[in-house]
């Protein structure tokens, strides 16, 4: 499929979105849906919402809104943007769809609409904290740093947060764009105790502390994804390379370098390891 440059523009911020790091390109699960939930009956008895509470506007919405969201993944955010609008008709205090709503204006573009957004969900669930991620991903796009913070600190703060590790994430990599290094490695530490398996989060705290000089420690974070065939990138594998570089190991810059080759021939990174330009 060719892409116009608009079109270019609009899947280089989505991806951004989806990755609410920045310094990887893609990380899934960024937008966070939880779905239009059953209202509680009318009457006066204790039972709890169940599905069967949901009314036919409910589950339209629901279906619209699983539609938006696939069509989102997939990099179509017109199409997404056609199914929220159903499920608002549906369900116009909906808040999760005006979340999604924001990141579908942001993608295009329209950051006054993606803003006015993210606001109207927090206005219909004040204490939602995959819509304040969200809000405060787009704030950090956006430049709007101690905003952010603010939105990924609430967001924390909430014990219903089912996914603290990723808010960390997004938290950790917007301190980093900040210009806060120290605050970065502090919060990206405590995503990666909360979640040690996730290659973004190694990545991402790797790459603040070789940006602080931290480089034994930086490697450590960084060979624990490159040791898995099925995790290391070029991006990973470049990074290694660098700091191997900074700690003066030319037999383990060659190797790794040799890995690049072998599995990325056209990769950015690769040309740069070729070029020997290992500061960029």
């Amino acid at each position: 499929m060719h892409l116009v440059p608009g079109q270019v523009r609009t899947l280089h911020w989505m991806r951004a979105a989806c990755a609410a790091t920045g310094l990887l390109a893609v990380l899934a699960g960024c937008v966070t849906t939880g779905g239009p939930l059953p209202k509680p009956r009318p009457t006066g008895d204790k039972d709890l919402a169940t599905a069967s509470d949901q009314t036919d506007a409910d589950r339209l919405a629901k279906t619209r809104m699983e539609l938006a969201t696939a069509y989102f993944g997939r990099g179509q955010p017109t199409d997404a943007l056609d199914q929220v609008k159903l499920a608002l008709q549906a369900r116009p205090d909906n808040p999760d769809a005006y979340s999604l709503r924001g990141l579908i204006y942001a993608a295009l573009g329209d950051a006054k609409t993606a803003d006015d957004s993210f606001k109207r969900a927090l206005q219909l669930a004040p204490r939602r904290s995959e819509i304040m991620h969200n809000y405060g991903w787009f704030l950090c796009q956006q430049g709007s740093y101690p905003e952010a913070d603010a939105q990924f600190m609430a967001a924390l703060a909430e014990r219903a947060n089912r996914a603290p590790a990723r808010t960390l994430l997004a938290q950790g990599v917007c301190q980093a764009r900040a210009g806060n290094p120290v605050d970065a490695e502090r919060t990206l530490s405590h995503a990666y105790e909360l979640d040690p398996s996730n290659p973004t989060i190694a990545l991402n705290l790797s790459e603040v502390l070789y940006k602080s000089g931290q480089y034994e420690r930086a490697l450590f974070y960084i060979r624990r994804v490159n040791t898995k065939d099925q995790l290391a990138t070029a991006q990973t594998l470049w990074l290694a390379a660098r700091i191997e570089h900074k700690l003066g190991q030319d037999e383990q810059v060659q190797q790794v370098g040799a890995q690049l080759h072998k599995r990325f021939p056209l990769a950015r990174e690769t040309l740069l390891f070729e070029k020997g330009t290992f500061d960029e």
